[in-house]
């Protein structure tokens, strides 16, 4: 580690491993989804995509409370674990995050009935309250209750003969509270009626009945005929309520003998974990809402109610029924660079060139045709991938299985415990396996996270490799809504690394030397806190800009705090959970960190570093997280050609630090400030400005 002196200001400054320069981690996430939710009430944004933002906000904070949030609850119940740098304890984080979470939902149902649901009733998009429905209407309803629904209703009274049912984790449930006695006598004053999970939660009206974009919700329909459920009782109140559970998986990987069987016994289990939220409508009465925190066995902190229907995320079922371009963004269609328009043999390309591709503004189909070409090229003698997230439709899962039953050698590195995929991939493994693919299951207890495909080809002079590595995974309709980087290569420093990775993940042995690839858990950190002290070396005449996901590594961020305090430059573009402060006098002055929120999730991860006029810059799978350096394997590429290099940091870098359209600047205090310009109505963000470069200068294929 760099010996500078300190300069004047910094010798004042705390300690930098003080938890008061640390941001909460769990925090910093909300944060980055109040960013989110300032689009759906951005009025920039077309009426349709404010809706999906929406929706989006609630799709992560169901994630938050599954796994974030239930971690907190275990650390509380069961002592409490390591401390991050914050050093805020789990009873004081769990406070701080309820409340953040609480104000982020109440602002999420103003936005949607305040702002979005009249926005959308102006444009002929109506969700009809009960009270609204026509009698012509009504019938339609009655009938597809009675045809649709009631057959899939099973009521449960509460009494020593039925107890309270399973409450699947994020199900819509309604209480019911019943009054009289049923022909056998009994008196159960509360019911519970569960809407199965293949009734639609959004119903559109048949446009002869209504307007052309009308719709109820599915809780609506049963609360209007609730009554066929209980014949001759009173119904005394109907009341939507959900639970989100733990939805963590516990397998020990050390323990078991074969870990897909291991997870497919688990994922059963997961709807049912321990509750972590109570969400109910905002007229459940009090005496219901006490009955239902006590069953769950949750707390007044753990309840939250709600201004309107208890899933946002349901609502983007509406952006699909409704033929409204208008109210989209404008439709794009990802180029081709000139060298991909013609692929007849990508390997030739190759080895005169190698290829980088910047989703989604280029297109993904070089990567399939890599792979494609690979399977129909008699030459190529094998395969070998890494897979994450796919879809189980997936063209590339495809060409492996064509390539395995063509007769070549092909390894599939699948990572089962990929979180919310592992159903999912498990089916394909099995799948990969059924033809003959050697299939692995990653690397006990650390995550295959890095994303490599190898080909093995036999030429003239031997057998000669191929690569591709990515930012982002496998997965083609991902790589049209998500940033994300893309390199093709014949450079053999790197396919020999890569060769080696894949040695070492399917065999045994020690940690492979590699010539130029980074690779977590060994040599990443190392490497990077090894180019920040080349960067301190310089003072201040050092730069570091770097693009993740999450900055919270409490020794990379002293890292970039001891180069502030040496006077080093440094410009952080981190979408999410960023624990780093930015602009502490004698600790971080040199720092600014922003965070880009816009049409695409940012998801490419850039290292860049001046080293005194000779960069250095790696593309990466990895965050600068604990997990992602020390918990899982992980690949950052050196970028050495100076035209790819000098693209990249125009591209993923410098056009960022430039946004003044969708950009948020980080304050010492963890809140962030928009930094569009109130004078310019026509500013251009970094996306916008991208998809205009590629629109001029691609091919379309």
């Amino acid at each position: 580690m760099s010996e500078v002196p300190a300069p004047e200001n910094a010798r004042s400054a705390p300690p930098l491993d003080s938890p008061e320069l640390y941001f909460n981690r769990d925090l910093s996430i909300l944060a980055f989804n109040q960013r989110v939710l300032a689009l759906a009430d951005d009025q920039r944004v077309p009426l349709l995509e404010r809706l999906r933002y929406l929706t989006i906000v609630s799709i992560n904070l169901d994630e938050f409370f599954e796994v974030r949030m239930a971690g907190l609850l275990q650390r509380l119940k069961f002592g409490a674990g390591p401390l991050g740098p914050d050093m805020l304890g789990p009873h004081r984080e769990i406070e701080a995050v309820a409340k953040k979470a609480h104000e982020i939902i109440s602002e999420q149902y103003r936005c949607l009935n305040q702002r979005l649901l009249p926005a959308l009733a102006r444009e002929g998009i109506r969700l009809l309250r009960r009270r609204e429905w026509r009698a012509a209407q009504k019938r339609w309803i009655g009938n597809y209750f009675q045809t649709d629904v009631l057959p899939l209703l099973t009521p449960l009274s509460l009494d020593p003969a039925h107890p309270f049912p399973k409450v699947q984790n994020k199900g819509l449930n309604f209480a019911i509270v019943l009054e009289g006695q049923d022909a056998y006598g009994r008196h159960s004053p509360i019911a519970i009626v569960q809407a199965p999970r293949i009734l639609p939660r959004i119903i559109q009206i048949p446009e002869h009945l209504a307007g052309p974009n009308d719709f109820v919700f599915l809780s609506s329909v049963i609360h209007e005929h609730v009554q066929a459920l209980f014949p001759g009782l009173t119904i005394q109140g109907f009341y939507q309520f959900r639970v989100t559970r733990n939805s963590e998986l516990f397998v020990d990987e050390e323990e078991v003998d074969n870990l897909l069987d291991a997870l497919a016994d688990e994922l059963p289990l997961r709807p049912f974990g321990e509750a972590v939220r109570l969400e109910v409508a905002n007229n459940c009465p009090r005496e219901v809402v006490e009955y239902l925190l006590k069953h769950f066995e949750l707390s007044e902190s753990n309840l939250y109610s709600l201004q309107g229907p208890v899933n946002l995320s349901r609502l983007a079922a509406i952006i699909e029924m409704v033929r409204r371009p208008d109210l989209l963004y404008p439709p794009f269609v990802p180029g081709l660079p000139p060298v991909c328009s013609h692929p007849e043999n990508i390997f030739a390309q190759l080895r005169e060139a190698p290829i980088l591709l910047h989703h989604p503004y280029q297109s993904f189909n070089p990567v399939l045709d890599f792979l494609r070409q690979a399977v129909s090229d008699p030459k190529v003698i094998g395969i070998k991938q890494t897979l994450y997230r796919t879809t189980p439709d997936s063209p590339i899962i495809d060409a492996l299985i064509e390539a395995a039953m063509a007769g070549k050698q092909v390894t599939a590195v699948v990572e089962l415990k990929a979180r919310f995929d592992e159903a999912n991939n498990i089916r394909m493994a099995e799948r990969l396996e059924e033809v003959g693919v050697q299939v692995v299951y990653g690397v006990v207890n650390h995550k295959v996270h890095a994303k490599m495909i190898l080909i093995l080809r036999r030429e003239e002079d031997g057998i000669r490799l191929y690569g591709h590595l990515g930012t982002g995974n496998y997965h083609p309709r991902n790589a049209r809504i998500y940033t994300d980087l893309s390199l093709l290569t014949a450079n053999p420093d790197i396919t020999a690394d890569m060769n080696d990775l894949f040695m070492h993940i399917t065999g045994m042995g020690k940690a492979p030397q590699l010539r130029c690839l980074l690779q977590s858990p060994f040599t990443m950190f190392q490497g990077i806190q090894e180019a920040i002290d080349t960067e301190i070396r310089h003072g201040s005449k050092g730069r570091i800009i770097v693009r993740v996901n999450a900055l919270v590594d409490p020794d990379l961020i002293r890292a970039l705090y001891r180069a502030s305090q040496a006077g080093v430059e440094v410009d952080l573009v981190v979408r999410g959970a960023c624990a780093l402060r930015p602009g502490i006098p004698g600790v971080s002055d040199h720092i600014r960190v922003r965070s880009i929120v816009g049409r695409f999730l940012e998801h490419s991860r850039v290292y860049y570093f001046g080293n005194n006029g000779d960069p250095r810059l790696w593309i990466s799978s990895a965050d600068w997280m604990g997990r992602n350096l020390f918990r899982r394997l992980e690949v950052a590429v050196p970028i050495t050609d100076p035209d790819l290099r000098a693209r990249i940091l125009t591209e993923t870098l410098q056009l960022y630090l430039e946004d003044d359209c969708n950009a948020w600047a980080m304050r010492a205090d963890g809140d962030y400030d928009f930094l569009r310009n109130p004078l310019d109505a026509n500013c251009k963000s970094a996306q916008d400005r991208l998809l205009e470069h590629y629109n001029r200068s691609s091919h379309y294929g």
